[in-house]
């Protein structure tokens, strides 16, 4: 999945678990294993793990690379003039392409798109795409995040023109992304200005970091079983722009995209900021966190420095990515020199 998280945690990592994000002990390790579930950050994923993501995004094809892989758009057929009836099988392609004045040109979108509320969600699957599905639907371009089941050729044999937008590695993918979308509907101009708006948000934000001698540390928390990102990732990235360094990077020996960390080793490392993108799937709070053995003892749990994130906007790499920028900010800026 990325700025998830797919792949942020999502209800599909959760059904990674056996469909419910339930508990479970510690990991078999003190530092980091080398497998994980299906990003929820929707960035890359792991290598053992399915080929899905996070209920918030579809992830990308490749899981659990030691850096997640570059993730160029590819372009969909021209046309004379723009679509008018397009199937987004992608959350933060949805976004993306309402955010940039084409959500009037949106006819379908899958059943994990969800902002903003007035989309035309459907039962569209994103990790079990069906041609005649998507095809009922009349499309005359469908946008997706992983070609699964091999659905780009499916329908490019109908003639159905598909662009393919990848989990991005780096908020240059998103921006070009967005670029992309703007070019093969019509709205270029808007495109441009979403970039800008985007990068004008994140340079604001940056400018408002405190200066430390010693930087802050963090945990992200996908799930309950305490898989997390590497600073490698695009939300680690985001993390890094905050001056934030990541606890799992010093016990992340096969730099693992998305490690899973023990307990002990997370006690130890003792983060100042915990922060948890599995409040949706997993219902997770501040509250299940510090009742977890021995959490209580964190002293970001003491100093009440466990921050709740959205799901959906931690795990996506749209123009909210933002708005996960400044929530990091804000918690950064909370904590005493």
């Amino acid at each position: 999945m990325p700025l998830k998280p797919a792949i942020i945690v999502s209800l599909v990592l959760c059904a990674a678990f056996v469909a419910g994000c339930g508990t479970s002990g510690t990991a078999a390790n003190s530092s980091a294993s080398t497998t994980a579930p299906s990003s929820a950050a929707g960035f890359s994923t792991a290598t053992s793990a399915p080929a899905v993501g996070p209920a918030s995004s579809a992830t990308t094809s490749g899981p659990g690379s030691s850096a997640p892989p570059a993730a160029p758009a590819s372009v969909a057929p021209t046309s004379p003039k723009p679509p008018q009836r397009i199937v987004s099988l992608s959350p933060t392609a949805t976004e993306d392409l309402f955010a940039i004045g084409a959500g009037s040109q949106v006819v379908a979108v899958d059943s994990n798109s969800n902002y903003p509320s007035t989309v035309p969600k459907t039962t569209l699957s994103a990790y079990e795409p069906n041609v005649e599905s998507i095809a009922k639907y009349q499309p005359d371009l469908v946008v997706i995040s992983d070609d699964i089941n091999n659905i780009k050729a499916q329908l490019t044999k109908l003639s159905i023109p598909v662009l393919v937008e990848p989990a991005a590695t780096s908020l240059n993918d998103a921006y070009q992304q967005i670029n992309s979308l703007g070019s093969a509907t019509g709205h270029v101009a808007e495109a441009s200005k979403t970039v800008a708006s985007m990068r004008s948000g994140i340079a604001t934000s940056v400018a408002t970091v405190p200066k430390r001698t010693v930087p802050l540390t963090y945990f992200h928390e996908l799930d309950n079983t305490l898989y997390t990102v590497s600073s490698k990732t695009f939300v680690g990235q985001i993390y890094a722009l905050a001056g934030l360094e990541d606890v799992a990077d010093p016990a992340n020996t096969k730099s693992a995209a998305y490690p899973q960390l023990s307990a002990e080793y997370l006690v130890k490392s003792d983060p100042d900021l915990i922060f948890l993108a599995d409040v949706k799937c997993c219902r997770q709070s501040a509250a299940t966190f510090a009742a977890r053995p021995g959490f209580s003892a964190l002293s970001a749990v003491r100093d009440r420095r466990v921050v709740l994130l959205d799901d959906d906007v931690a795990s996506r790499w749209g123009p909210r990515v933002v708005q996960l920028l400044q929530k990091i900010v804000d918690a950064v800026k909370s904590v005493r020199s």
